[in-house]
Parts: C-alpha cells; sequence; structure tokens
C-alpha cells in the first residue's frame, strides 16, 4: 500500500521550482547536476532547497575559479595595516578555488576607485571594499550589484545599494559613546572640538553626528561647533586645528577626532594646552597605546579591523555558496574601549 502522507520527489521539486521562479525540469536538472542552467539560476534553485530542507547533498553552484576583489584605499594609517594584514592573512586559509584579487586606490583619487569597482577583464563574484559614500562610488556599487556581483563594504558604509552587505561597526553609536565619555570626563565647562578624517566618508559623518548629538542631549555645560574639521588623517592639519582652537576665545576641554593623525594632535596639546583637554578617538596603535600612558589621550574606541577582515570573508563565502551561510552579516561588529588601566588586559567590548 502507499502511504497517502509521503510527498512525493515531484512535489518537493515542485515546490522548489515555485520558491526559485524556476520550471521543475530546472530544478530536476540543477539537482541532479545535468543542467546548462546559468550560475544565477543554479544558485536560486540551490538556496531554495536549502530554505526548504531538502534532506539530500545539494551541489555545488560554481564551477572552475571564482574571482573575488579586495578594493581599499592606498592608506598608511596604523588602521588600513591592520585590516590589510588580517585580510592578508584570512585569504591565505580559503579554498584555492577563490582567486582574490587586492586593489589599493589612492586616496583622494575618485577615479581610479570607480574604475576599480567597475568591470575586470575576469569574471568577477564579489568585491569586498571600503569607499567614501559619494554619486559616483554608489552608482558604481549600484551596477556592480546589477552586474550580479556580491557586495560586502567594510569600516564604513555606501547608502542606496540595493542588497549590499555591511560587517563594520555601528559608527554612529561609536560616536555616541565618544559623546558619552567626554561629557563624564571633561570635569569643567567648555568646548569640544571635532575633527573628522573625510565628510565623504559615511563612517566619519555619523561618529561626528553621534558624538553632538549626545553632547547636547545630556551634557548642556559642553559646545561644539556645528561643522567638523576636516583634516584627511594629515597629522599637520590636525596640529594647526587643535593649536586654532586652544588660541580662540573660550576654554577648550574637550577632543573627539573620528580618524587618524594624532601625532599632530599630541605635538599641539603639548605645546599649547594649559589645562587638561579630555581626549578620545579611534583605532588602538603603538602610538596611541604611548599617549594613553602618558596620561594625554583618555579613551580609544577600537573597530577590531581583524575580526572585521574575518567577518568580511565569511559573508562573501557564505553568499557565494563555497560555505554555511554566516550569522554576522546583518549584526553590526564589535568595538573596543581602550583605557590606560587596560591596554595590557582584555579590553572592554561594547
Amino acid at each position: 500500500m502507499v502511504n497517502p502522507n509521503r510527498r512525493k520527489k515531484t512535489a518537493r521539486f515542485e515546490e522548489i521550482a515555485a520558491l526559485a521562479g524556476v520550471s521543475v525540469s530546472t530544478v530536476d536538472r540543477v539537482l541532479n547536476e545535468r543542467d546548462t542552467a546559468s550560475v544565477r539560476t543554479r544558485e536560486k534553485v540551490v538556496q531554495a532547497a536549502r530554505q526548504l530542507g531538502v534532506p539530500r547533498l545539494l551541489p555545488e553552484t560554481r564551477h572552475g575559479l571564482i574571482h573575488i576583489d579586495i578594493v581599499l584605499p592606498d592608506s598608511s594609517t596604523p588602521f588600513f595595516q591592520r585590516l590589510n594584514l588580517a585580510l592578508q592573512r584570512g585569504v591565505a586559509m580559503l579554498d584555492k578555488r577563490l582567486v582574490v584579487h587586492r586593489l589599493w586606490t589612492p586616496e583622494q583619487d575618485e577615479a581610479a576607485l570607480v574604475r576599480s569597482i567597475g568591470p575586470r577583464r575576469y569574471r568577477r563574484q564579489a568585491l569586498i571594499v571600503a569607499a567614501p559614500d559619494t554619486p559616483a562610488v554608489r552608482g558604481a556599487l549600484q551596477q556592480a550589484r546589477e552586474r550580479g556581483e556580491h557586495v560586502t563594504m567594510v569600516v564604513t558604509r555606501v547608502d542606496q545599494v540595493p542588497q549590499a552587505d555591511y560587517v563594520g561597526i555601528d559608527n554612529h553609536a561609536a560616536g555616541r559613546t565618544a559623546g558619552y565619555l567626554l561629557g563624564r570626563l571633561c570635569h569643567r565647562e567648555g568646548r569640544v572640538l571635532i575633527l573628522s578624517s573625510r565628510r565623504d566618508y559615511l563612517g566619519h559623518s555619523e561618529r561626528s553626528r553621534g558624538c553632538r548629538e549626545v553632547l547636547a542631549e545630556q551634557f548642556p555645560a559642553l559646545s561644539c561647533d556645528l561643522d567638523v574639521t576636516e583634516t584627511h588623517d594629515d597629522a599637520d592639519k590636525c596640529y594647526w586645528a587643535v593649536q586654532q582652537a586652544l588660541q580662540e576665545n573660550g576654554a577648550l576641554v574637550g577632543l573627539y577626532n573620528t580618524g587618524a593623525g594624532s601625532p599632530g594632535i599630541m605635538a599641539a596639546l603639548g605645546r599649547f594646552a594649559q589645562d587638561k583637554v579630555c581626549w578620545v578617538t579611534h583605532e588602538i596603535s603603538d602610538d596611541h597605546r604611548q599617549y594613553l600612558a602618558q596620561g594625554m589621550l583618555d579613551v580609544v574606541i577600537d573597530q577590531d579591523p581583524d575580526t572585521q577582515a574575518i567577518r568580511a570573508l565569511q559573508n562573501v563565502v557564505a553568499a557565494l555558496g563555497t560555505a554555511p551561510a554566516a550569522s554576522l552579516a546583518q549584526q553590526p561588529g564589535e568595538f573596543r574601549l581602550y583605557f590606560a588601566e587596560n591596554m595590557g588586559q582584555q579590553p572592554y567590548l561594547e
């Protein structure tokens, strides 16, 4: 006798076909590896089968080499040096079918960045990128998605790129944390100076905005300019900005730098500051450890580029179907707070 509750294979194939938006015959060819379907069609069928929990070994969705690009700014800042090393270590552990091309573009050369995001001589399946949020960059990333390339953003987001993932920290929350720390650590009334690397990097804008919000909401004794000073991570620009702020009327009691250039800040504070200026900045590095130990720097907010690199690679290989789906993509990364007291210990997690 036939068990009426037993599900027929054709019925299961019909469910997969409906979910994937293809024909039953296409499902049969893909799952039994008799197909000549496109990569995108195979991906849709296999993904639908996974979603429905089909109890069978599913075929690979891609054959041959898989090309991935990593596009980062050619920056000498300690943060990007750490991120580059972490990505290099992570890439060495990937499946040999994954061919990773690493591209560095000059920080001020938007045209070079757009070309790197654009079509390559090889068929690229995925892209890991840290980029400013400008109309040209946004358009290039939108076109990459339209070509079927998976896009994973690190460090900072670019808005209006459908179905792109971001695996960095919540920069707005980091900025709010900086504002709260300044409010608690500045023990007198006065002005707070906010320095930002670049306004076209959404992450830096989010940090600055978050800091200003908390100061306005919770610490009315502290005031700051609505427009942040743009430094492009240049130590000399940081020096002149801090010098000018210290020499203007009104006591400078706090300083928040969303980017790099700390040697310039340290030099200006050492030369011109008459009283203690509470200083909060980003990314733990050798010079920041030294400034913390000396008592000039109060708190470092670190976005842990090593973990961020691993999350980005996990996100890409999962999206390409060469590893189990990663559950981290929709969660912001953790940032860490370093004080002089915990530099040599496990940092506090946020």
